[in-house]
């Protein structure tokens, strides 16, 4: 199959890649932004094929599915980091919408027909009350950030888009997903480089935090990338789905585990710039309706996860 990932160099897209190429019998391309850092993809360089492509560019998006013309489109490229889309939400709404409108429109004009992936987030749910739980694909939607609704609006275009034109989207809608390569300004890969960091004596034996209250479910990110492979594979063309492990961890605990897994006495102190205007509390998944659909179940021990996440920071501090 010939299989193309947006956004490949990203945390996801390079492990996504690389489930693809241990599969054999793939041809994978990635469409990747010119200044995008390419550390996470170095070293598969060589078994994938790049295209430059700002997906808010219509013509770039035409240029690169002529020339692939793929089986299947994983889109991921997209402002992701949810405490950035307060400081520029235009730039959140427009990569995330425009962008997934030019992919739309650009499979209708060259009248190709690919299976499509479209990665939501749990951030649309957004707030959700105790009875709630564990939030199913039927919950409300309640976006409490500009990237919530982002993502909102490109779930509702997938389906807008299968229902008019019958393109064959699947949607997912995954939990906080975690493991190497996570980027420093996410909370797990965050707390784990400040460990590093301290270990190695390169800062104070202080963490720093924000909100530890807020209850959060997480998966490792090489089982994510299995339930997006499977959602092409075995989901509904129209559907959405939730990819997560069904369990709750406060963020608190999810810090005193890495810091078991270090040898390192520190402090804890809160930094007000680490708070947002308006936290999620609690976002536990249901992943009943995947799982039934797919036989997908995490696989990877969410210890075994926070040790690999270390692992990597000390690698490179």
């Amino acid at each position: 199959m010939k299989i193309l990932i947006t956004g490949i160099s990203g945390f996801v897209g390079s492990h996504l890649a690389e489930y693809f190429l241990a599969a054999g019998k793939n041809e994978v391309f990635g469409a990747i932004k010119w200044r995008s850092n390419r550390e996470n993809i170095i070293h598969i360089q060589d078994k994938i094929k790049l295209y430059e492509c700002d997906i808010k560019d219509a013509f770039a998006m035409k240029t690169v599915l002529s020339a692939i013309r793929p089986d299947r489109i994983f889109h991921l490229a997209a402002q992701s980091y949810v405490p950035f889309s307060w400081r520029v939400p235009q730039e959140t709404l427009s990569t995330n919408i425009i962008g997934e409108v030019n992919l739309f429109e650009t499979i209708r004009e060259l009248k190709i027909d690919p299976l499509i992936h479209i990665a939501g987030s749990s951030e649309e749910y957004g707030l959700v009350l105790p009875d709630e739980l564990p939030i199913k694909e039927s919950n409300p939607l309640r976006p409490l950030s500009p990237y919530g609704v982002s993502k909102v609006a490109q779930d509702f275009l997938a389906y807008q888009y299968f229902k008019s034109y019958g393109l064959k989207t699947v949607r997912t809608r995954a939990f906080n997903h975690t493991g190497p390569r996570r980027a420093e300004v996410f909370v797990t890969s965050n707390f784990a480089k400040q460990i590093v960091e301290i270990e190695k004596g390169k800062r104070k034996p202080v963490m720093y935090v924000g909100n530890l209250n807020a209850v959060r479910d997480f998966s490792d990110v090489r089982d994510v990338v299995r339930a997006y492979a499977l959602a092409l594979e075995k989901g509904t063309h129209g559907e959405v789905y939730n990819i997560a492990s069904g369990k709750g961890i406060k963020i608190k605990e999810l810090l005193d585990k890495l810091v078991a897994l270090s040898n390192v006495d520190l402090k804890i102190e809160q930094d007000k710039g680490r708070f947002r205007p308006s936290d999620v509390e609690l976002l536990i998944g249901s992943p009943d309706k995947f799982q039934k659909a797919t036989g997908w179940k995490p696989e990877i021990l969410f210890e075994q996860t926070l040790k690999d996440l270390l692992d990597y920071w000390r690698e490179r501090v």
